[in-house]
């Protein structure tokens, strides 16, 4: 009898476990149908920075100059038309598709570290916004050193991150990205020639 109990109740357990799991993806990067909406921007970018491990971190500035952040995602004032395309690469035939955006900038060289989250209006085509932001980065005249990597991530249906610079700095983000934020997918990943 105590045998039976105890398989029985080895099978209720099993059964119990399976049930608890049967409905996570083991793919390593959370699925967008459920996707919660993140609520602006700097979420987005926190969400990427709060996974680093201390030896991943570098100096760095988050938001434009008046309402800068250090060693952190800021928000970025999107009235700053020549300063978002200067600065994060946003071509100015874009402005219009944006809401809100949040950037964190290498302290030292833009160049090493560039990056940038969007969230798109919800008439913006998205297609055509990665497209032209992805061209008018790559055509960018270059100060102080090339940039090596540009990637550019989307997040469900509202958010596009652009990063460019140093291939080790950029790859980091890439990976902590696509394994911390719901419905990121990278559609660019090259080399800045």
């Amino acid at each position: 009898m105590k045998k039976r109990t105890g398989l029985l109740f080895a099978v209720i357990m099993v059964l119990v476990w399976a049930g608890c799991g049967g409905g996570q993806q083991g793919s390593g990067s959370k699925g967008e149908a459920d996707a919660p909406e993140y609520a602006q921007a700097l979420d987005v970018l926190t969400a990427v920075t709060d996974a680093y491990a201390e030896e991943e971190l570098f100096s760095s500035y988050g938001g434009d100059a008046e309402h800068a952040v250090t060693d952190a995602p800021g928000v970025y004032d999107i009235r700053k038309k020549a300063e978002l395309d200067a600065e994060l690469g946003l071509p100015q035939s874009e402005y219009e598709k944006i809401d809100d955006v949040a950037s964190l900038v290498h302290m030292m060289n833009a160049n090493s570290f560039t990056g940038a989250a969007y969230h798109l209006k919800d008439s913006a085509d998205r297609d055509s916004f990665t497209e032209a932001l992805e061209e008018n980065i790559l055509a960018r005249q270059w100060i102080c050193g090339q940039p090596d990597t540009l990637i550019l991530i989307r997040v469900g249906d509202s958010y596009v991150i652009a990063v460019f610079g140093e291939a080790g700095l950029v790859e980091t983000f890439k990976t902590h990205a696509l394994s911390e934020l719901n419905g990121a997918e990278l559609v660019t990943e090259r080399p800045v020639a």
